[in-house]
């Protein structure tokens, strides 16, 4: 089975959910037999690579609250994180352009090292004093601690066009799909799962996709040649 997540590295939603998500996950008796997939989309598409203002200056500005407002979303959402084990730095944190991080997390997918650096993405932005944004170096050093090797990633990051085409893929099968919001799990393209819902929830619906998967219908002639565990067929005259 296929779990297909959409996420941003600046939602924290998408962190607290990823954590509530996997602690399901690792209670789910066919664990083994399910593959997850991070898939892009940007909550602010196309802002500049330089463009990086404080997380409670893009909050009033976005969204018209208050200061107060704002700071208390933050430490409502530094609550909620602490509940799933997860470090949040209420306070000071950044927020700028994710582009090149899901170009990287696109690159990561072909090294079979997508969960480990989304993994250390949000911790670095949620969690971290050093910033994400508007450093390059920095994100080598996350990938490289992701298990990737560091002169490929400053190539990728150098060349805007390398996986951009990947991330774009991403977020328009997103609205193909309906997702307005992230993060957003799909299960076997049959099953959607919107927002950070409690680990219960996720439990749920991974059980209903198991059970619900169709078994594929054979169309085969008895004497048909094939391989298997103990070799192939000898063709005999």
């Amino acid at each position: 089975m296929r779990v297909e997540i959409w996420s941003d590295i600046a939602c924290p939603w998408c962190y607290v959910g990823k954590a509530r998500f996997e602690k399901a996950l690792e209670a789910f008796p066919h664990r083994e037999a399910v593959e997850v997939v991070h898939r892009s989309f940007e909550l602010d598409p196309g802002r500049a690579k330089g463009d990086i203002q404080p997380v409670l200056r893009m909050l009033t500005k976005k969204y018209g609250m208050s200061e107060a407002q704002a700071q208390a979303g933050e430490d409502n959402l530094g609550t909620q994180a602490a509940a799933e084990g997860l470090a949040y730095r209420t306070r000071d944190r950044d927020h700028g352009s994710t582009f090149d991080m899901h170009r990287l997390l696109h690159l990561a997918k072909e090294r079979g090292r997508q969960d480990e650096l989304i993994q250390l993405l949000y911790r670095a932005n949620f969690a971290e004093e050093r910033s994400v944004f508007g450093d390059d170096e920095r994100l080598v050093e996350l990938a490289v601690a992701a298990g990737l090797d560091a002169g490929r990633v400053r190539e990728v990051l150098a060349d805007p066009d390398a996986y951009a085409d990947e991330v774009r893929a991403d977020e328009r099968e997103a609205a193909e799909l309906g997702a307005n919001g992230v993060p957003f799990f799909v299960l076997d393209r049959a099953y959607g799962v919107s927002g950070a819902q409690p680990a219960e929830v996720f439990t749920r619906a991974l059980e209903q996709a198991w059970g619900n998967r169709s078994p594929i219908e054979l169309i085969q002639q008895d004497d048909a040649e094939a391989c298997g565990p103990d070799g192939c067929a000898v063709p005999r005259n």
